[in-house]
């Protein structure tokens, strides 16, 4: 089964329950004030109807006349009335169908069993109802709308302030740890449930920071501490005689120092300490040169020249890195393309991780099964800090999301148009047909 999930704001859902509660108590009282009022209405009628009766009586007794359309022996005398003559009692009865103004009855018992009664409606008294009636459904409606009136009023200043606690929250989850919440909401006159959610969420995110700059700190110290006996086990090990062992041993020694100047730099990249040292590049050409310095076998592909501002040093990283983690994990031929500000940085293995794509590259995260899992997970994360410390966007998707055809993974950098205190307008990027 397929649930549909219905989205509305708050505003509304509380100006809806006010409105559903308002109409609810106003139908109530007017159902009340309405049964309350006929009540004392038909109590009033008979009161009225005894008088007359008791008046028409008296004048009939001494001049034997009858008043106010008195009748002796009605024959339309109702029959519970009669009954109650003629247990020798004066009583009175109503027939109301609850639609206009009752019928009502009043009967006196006389000499020789006859019996006096009257008959009469109140058309004006009951006229009263109508009107009270029409004032009762005004005033309802009136309470139902301005319960509406409320809702929307109480509740848009709350759903507001939910909402900015959730724009903030996301600039939060989106690295954003400047952002605090109780000022993005604001307070109001009297505290309520969102100043505490939002303190709470504050201190949340305050401990939160303070334990990742604690482990930041921890593990820059480490490969601090690391570097100065790893620097010194490779000069020993560049002291060992030639042969087979002595180049393992250099190797490793040598793998285990790049790790630790990449915790390093992964380190002061999570500190965002690092500043970019800008100057004016022609993209195209400093591409080409830094690839064939890397590797003269990749093919660089310059479709549209720019002239951007930006880090030559971490530009180099960045291409570095990516070119490195195509050459591990991907399959030639690995391919660079410079259109405008945007450099491409593709091979042709199985692509990146469904992991990678949906969170981005993780430290020490290697990829799946699938890819050949060699290195220490640092590189495209070294390359994603530098990309931010140039105000520059990198992203990363497989081939077949650009429907050329074919397969392999796509690391795409997108410069800005003023690095690196803006990320200016990203171009379009077109793949050249194959």
């Amino acid at each position: 089964m397929v649930r549909l999930a219905l989205r509305t704001g708050l505003r509304w859902k509380l100006s809806a329950a006010i409105a559903l509660v308002g109409a609810l108590v106003a139908i109530a009282l007017s159902l009340v004030v309405h049964n309350a009022a006929r009540h004392s209405m038909l109590d009033n009628s008979r009161d009225v109807q005894i008088e007359r009766l008791n008046f028409t009586q008296k004048i009939f007794l001494s001049t034997n006349r009858l008043q106010f359309g008195a009748k002796i022996d009605d024959p339309e005398l109702p029959e519970a009335l009669r009954d109650e003559v003629a247990k020798n009692k004066r009583a009175t009865y109503l027939q109301d169908t609850g639609q206009t103004a009752p019928d009502v009855w009043a009967a006196s018992p006389l000499s020789n069993n006859r019996v006096l009664s009257m008959h009469d409606r109140f058309p004006d008294r009951f006229a009263v109802l109508d009107d009270l009636d029409q004032a009762l459904v005004i005033g309802s409606t009136a309470v139902v709308v301005g319960g509406c009136a409320l809702g929307v009023l109480v509740g848009g200043r709350l759903s507001k302030r939910l909402r900015k606690a959730a724009a903030a929250a996301g600039k939060l989850a989106d690295g954003d740890t400047a952002v605090r919440i109780r000022d993005e909401v604001g307070s109001g006159r009297v505290r309520d449930e969102t100043d505490d959610l939002a303190f709470a969420v504050d201190a949340m995110s305050d401990a939160l920071q303070e334990r990742i700059e604690a482990e930041r700190r921890v593990t820059a110290d480490i490969a601090h501490e690391l570097r100065t006996p790893v620097t010194g086990l490779l000069t020993a090990a560049e002291l060992l005689p030639p042969g087979r062992p002595s180049e393992l041993v250099r190797d490793r020694a040598q793998a285990l120092r790049t790790l630790v100047e990449d915790v390093l730099e992964v380190a002061r990249l999570d500190g965002h300490a690092e500043r970019a040292e800008l100057q004016d590049v022609v993209l195209g050409e400093f591409v080409t040169r830094r690839v064939r310095a890397l590797d003269p076998g990749i093919t660089v592909e310059v479709v549209r020249e720019a002239e951007v501002t930006t880090d030559p040093r971490r530009l180099e990283r960045i291409l570095g890195n990516l070119i490195a983690n195509a050459a591990r994990h991907g399959k030639p031929p690995v391919e660079v393309t410079v259109e405008g500000r945007v450099l491409r940085v593709r091979d042709h293995g199985t692509g990146f991780p469904e992991a990678l794509l949906r969170e981005g590259p993780s430290r020490f995260r290697t990829g799946s099964s699938d890819r050949a899992g060699r290195g220490h997970g640092l590189g495209l994360t070294i390359a994603a800090g530098q990309a931010r410390v140039l105000g520059a966007r990198l992203t990363f998707r497989n081939a077949d999301e650009l429907t050329d055809g074919s397969t392999g993974a796509v690391s795409l950098l997108w410069l800005p148009e003023n690095a690196p205190t803006s990320t200016g307008s990203f171009p379009v990027l077109h793949l050249p047909e194959r």
